[in-house]
């Protein structure tokens, strides 16, 4: 299936409603910022950023009129402290805005700010974006059901993001892998099965290559990779269930072929049965705070209701749960997919205990 008939050719940007605004503020993801994203759209010139290698990045850096230069570094200074520090400005003669770059490519068009510590030549990377009530959702999902905390805030239309660092995965496929030792490429393997369940789970759509990142974690004397997702627009958006699936995009291909070379059936089901206990733990220890975030999902609108109804219809078949059926919006077909990986696992771990007894 070609990716123009697998995926919408463009995702609408989502109001942030009252609820999710409050929640937000509740856990401190809500935050007044001196800067907002339209302000970095007044820039008065720009030039292509190429890599190493001379290629396009798809990225364009941007200049700024001389007497707003000085007013935009100084808000782009605070945003890094209040982001990393403590909001105050006395970092700020530490610090240099060494680029920002504004990416046309993909729905978000975000800028990227390059903040670099003068002292130590240090640098590091953020991300200005226009908010978006489903990627808040799957950036608030990534922290409490992966194995990863996110730092984000959220001020009216503006989101920030902090940089997820690891490899791209499509560097990594090309240039990276076919250096792998054959234990490498098994450990990879098996990290693949684990992130493709994981995003179908938490329906997070559009993990093709270049919308994940590879981490290498060193331990011991060998390498042990992550596999971490670094776009969020696709949360709970798309209708097709394949979507949701990373094995499906073409840009996996290599990942995938890994898969059916290294893994056999049976370890493949066992790692796709670790991590749907692993979410399982961590829905049941998110506690109240997801509980509150679904709620607001299941009530708020952050998909058409003819994609509703495709996923809802794919999950049925796949689940045969009939409550899918009588979802009307995604928010209540992403709380009955948590809902029905929670109950398995508890039904699960119940028998054992049960079983357990009868033998003792």
């Amino acid at each position: 299936m070609s990716e123009e008939r697998l995926m919408s050719k463009k995702k609408p940007a989502y109001p942030v409603n009252d609820r999710l605004d409050a929640y937000l503020d509740n856990y401190n993801r809500k935050i007044e910022i001196p800067i907002f994203y339209e302000d970095l759209l007044r820039f008065s010139g720009s030039v292509v950023v190429y890599d190493s290698n001379d290629e396009d990045t798809l990225w364009i850096r941007v200049y700024y009129p001389e007497f707003e230069r000085k007013e935009i570094d100084n808000s782009l200074k605070n945003v890094y402290s209040i982001l990393h520090s403590d909001g105050s400005n006395s970092i700020h003669q530490y610090l240099n805005v060494d680029a920002v770059d504004y990416c046309t490519f993909g729905n978000s068009k975000p800028f990227r700010i390059r903040i670099r510590n003068i002292l130590n030549d240090n640098f590091t990377y953020f991300y200005i974006k226009k908010t978006d009530a489903s990627r808040i959702y799957g950036l608030e999902l990534e922290h409490m059901l992966s194995p990863y905390n996110l730092n984000f805030l959220v001020y009216k239309d503006t989101l920030i993001e902090e940089h997820i660092a690891g490899i791209p995965g499509d560097v990594f496929i090309k240039d990276m892998l076919p250096n792998c030792t054959e234990s490498e490429k098994a450990q990879l393997a098996k990290e693949f099965v684990k992130f493709n369940e994981r995003c179908m789970i938490r329906l997070l759509g559009d993990m093709r290559s270049y919308n994940y990142v590879i981490v290498p974690v060193h331990d011991f004397d060998h390498v042990v990779y992550r596999i971490r997702a670094i776009d969020f627009d696709q949360q709970c958006f798309e209708g097709k269930l394949k979507v949701y699936r990373p094995q499906f995009f073409k840009e996996n291909y290599q990942m995938v072929e890994l898969v059916r070379n290294k893994l056999l059936r049976d370890s493949v089901d066992q790692y796709k049965l670790e991590e749907r206990s692993i979410v399982a733990k961590r829905i049941l220890s998110s506690g109240n705070r997801i509980k509150k975030l679904r709620s607001i999902a299941k009530s708020d609108t952050i998909s058409t209701d003819e994609n509703t109804k495709m996923l809802r219809d794919s999950i049925f078949e796949l689940t045969l749960d009939p409550n899918f059926k009588k979802c009307k919006t995604m928010g209540e077909v992403l709380d009955l997919a948590l809902n029905f990986v929670r109950r398995n696992y508890q039904d699960v771990s119940m028998k054992q205990i049960i079983e357990q007894r009868i033998k003792i």
